[in-house]
């Protein structure tokens, strides 16, 4: 079994930053892809961000230029460091990522989610 922890959310006024973190942790063989998605209230989860195994990048356009992803291998983390936010960032941050095992399955989780809210 595999676990996904996120941690770092909380309150920022606007043109504040925050740095996520999502650790994962039980029963791993190899991380494939992991990612950061969000849902505001009233909306449907979305994708922010993603990053390879071998560290390439993807973006939402709403986040691109304010929001990087990366991750540490060795400690089985991603994080989202998020620069510049506003008050329309605010929302459940989720992590998400793949996981190979050794016989060749790829199962997909779900961290429980942190909160993220902009506000003056």
């Amino acid at each position: 079994q595999v676990q996904l922890v996120e941690s770092g959310g909380g309150l920022v006024q606007p043109g504040g930053s925050l740095r996520l973190s999502c650790q994962a942790s039980g029963s791993i063989f190899r991380i494939g892809s992991m990612a950061w998605y969000r849902q505001a209230p009233g909306k449907e989860r979305e994708l922010v961000a993603v990053i390879t195994s071998g560290g390439t990048t993807n973006y939402a356009d709403s986040g691109k230029g304010r929001f990087t992803i990366s991750r540490d291998n060795a400690k089985n983390t991603v994080y989202l460091q998020m620069n510049s936010l506003k008050l329309e960032d605010t929302a459940v941050y989720y992590c998400n990522a793949d996981f190979n095992s050794y016989k060749g399955r790829i199962d997909n989780y779900w961290g429980q989610g942190t909160q993220v809210t902009v506000s003056s």
